[in-house]
């Protein structure tokens, strides 16, 4: 049975939620929560919660780049192909949805790169922000556009903090 708890970040209160597989859902600040209702508990108490919450918070703070999460997360072949992708765009990069439909195999598919981008339970741990319009245009995202702007600039900040300190 699937359960939620809350995670204060400095952008705002994401909803997590886990069944006993792994993370299903990741809903941001103002997002009603994409996984069905579940029970709210305290994030310290539930191991996997506990973790994402720490995760996300590193990620957040620029001290980690990617996830290390079971996920229990259902998509068609196709979004799950997307979703794999979209795990493979570096930290700090984006892409086109037509460069990712290109990987995947059919530059034509963008839009339903796009479909199956939207349909991702999991934003930020599967960084579905990281794909953008032709000619660099912010597009779509769930946790709204100033949430797609503001994880993109935190990556150009922490690639960049890095760069100099080397």
């Amino acid at each position: 049975m699937p359960i939620n708890a809350t995670l204060t970040t400095p952008l705002g209160l994401f909803t997590l939620t886990a069944d006993e597989s792994g993370l299903c859902s990741l809903s941001f600040p103002q997002e009603p929560p994409s996984a069905p209702p579940a029970p709210l508990v305290e994030i310290a108490a539930h191991p996997l919660l506990r973790e994402a919450g720490r995760q996300l918070l590193a990620y957040l703070d620029g001290t980690r780049r990617d996830f290390d999460l079971p996920l229990s997360i259902h998509g068609t072949a196709f979004q799950q192909q997307v979703w794999e992708q979209l795990r493979a765009i570096p930290y700090g990069r984006t892409m086109t949805y037509a460069e990712l439909a290109e990987r995947i195999g059919d530059r034509r598919k963008a839009r339903a790169v796009g479909g199956a981008a939207h349909a991702n339970p999991v934003g930020i741990v599967i960084p579905c922000h990281r794909l953008i319009g032709a000619g660099g245009k912010l597009t779509g995202f769930g946790g709204g556009l100033p949430m797609k702007e503001a994880l993109l600039a935190l990556e150009r900040r922490t690639v960049e903090k890095m760069k100099n300190s080397a």
